[in-house]
């Protein structure tokens, strides 16, 4: 693919000062990537649920600069805090951006973020982040050079500009489900952006729950960039790419048929699968926390004690994300505020489910 386009260029004399915002969910991988190539490319497809609650919510200010020979100008808060570490992230990928974009150098920005979960805790703040801020770039897009003329909302860019920021914020545009990565029996499935499977979904897994269990609010010892990276040398790499191809195209039956116990044992040895990588890498790394240990534990008992289809994944990172179909709610409500908030930091846990995908939002006066 190739969005580079000379013409998205301003007359900067003609530019009033504005704002967008827009809401972006996180998502949660159901078979998951670790590793990548090239750029920004994963070694193997992924399939993930949108969420709804966990999300980042995204404004971005612009006006005309003065000069646009000194390079992208960005400012940015998160909570209202400003981050300098996060502003020259961002600076690097908006210069990354610029042969798609050249107008980012036309403009001074500033970028106010917050999200509804723990920041870099393993819960994916990156893919609601990120894709969060694609979308506001779409959205300059359409609005300065009337993009909405030729089709609409091009969700498929938002997912490629999302994927060069963060690798599963691509997934993170389309609401329900998303595959992400080439595979064989699923048409228009593409390794630089991803694709929704929302109409692919049974009836059993519409609306299925994911509540997330707050082990650990704090940042991870070691960050997901830093994870993939430690792939290149993994003994076990290439036999997990092998093995996460054939479980996404498996996943995608499975999501298919309804076959809710298959899904569950898919599930939850991809989480384990993840960590097990981590804990094989040179240098190796644990993020798992005694917490996560007990609470998995205990739910695999619960499960077998009343029958309930509820199962485990973790992203990277020591929370744990209970998934469960809407129709047993109320049980696995009342599991989790009597037994597994003991594992909890602070009793805290986010009461998630499948969600549609990102919103536009208002821009605060």
């Amino acid at each position: 693919m190739d969005y580079e386009n000379s013409k998205l260029v301003l007359a900067s004399d003609q530019v009033e000062s504005g704002a967008v915002r827009w809401r972006s969910p996180s998502n949660i991988a159901l078979v998951k990537y670790w590793g990548k190539h090239g750029d920004q490319l994963a070694k193997n497809p992924s399939v993930s649920f949108t969420l709804d609650s966990a999300a980042t919510d995204t404004t971005l200010s612009y006006c005309a600069k003065a000069r646009t020979d000194e390079g992208v100008s960005v400012e940015l808060y998160l909570d209202a805090s400003r981050r300098e570490d996060f502003e020259e992230r961002t600076r690097i990928y908006f210069n990354r951006l610029l042969p798609i974009y050249p107008f980012l150098k036309q403009l001074d920005f500033k970028i106010e973020t917050s999200n509804s979960f723990p920041h870099s805790a393993g819960i994916a703040s990156s893919a609601s982040g990120m894709s969060a801020l694609a979308l506001c770039l779409v959205d300059l897009e359409n609005q300065f050079f009337g993009g909405l003329e030729s089709g609409g909302f091009d969700m498929r860019k938002a997912s490629y500009l999302s994927r060069l920021g963060s690798g599963s914020a691509c997934r993170s545009v389309y609401g329900h489900a998303a595959l992400w990565g080439t595979l064989g029996d699923i048409e228009n499935s593409h390794e630089e952006y991803a694709i929704s499977v929302a109409d692919q979904l049974h009836d059993d897994f519409k609306g299925f729950h994911d509540d997330i269990l707050i082990i650990s609010a704090g940042e991870k010892s070691v960050s997901s960039r830093a994870g993939h990276g430690l792939m290149d040398t993994n003994h076990y790499a290439d036999l997990r790419y092998g093995q996460a191809k054939r479980r996404c195209s498996e996943m995608m039956q499975v999501l298919s048929s309804g076959d809710v116990e298959r899904f569950g044992e898919l599930l939850e040895s991809e989480a384990l699968t993840l960590h097990a990588l981590m804990m094989a890498s040179s240098p190796p790394y644990l993020l798992l926390e005694p917490n996560t240990i007990n609470a998995i534990r205990r739910v695999q008992q619960w499960r077998a004690e009343t029958k309930h289809p509820l199962y485990f994944t973790l992203d990277a990172g020591p929370n744990l994300h209970l998934l469960y179909p809407k129709s047993i709610e109320e049980p696995v409500r009342s599991f989790v505020r009597e037994e597994l908030l003991a594992y909890c930091k602070d009793g805290q846990y986010i009461a998630d489910r499948m969600g549609n995908g990102p919103d536009k939002l208002e821009v605060s006066e």
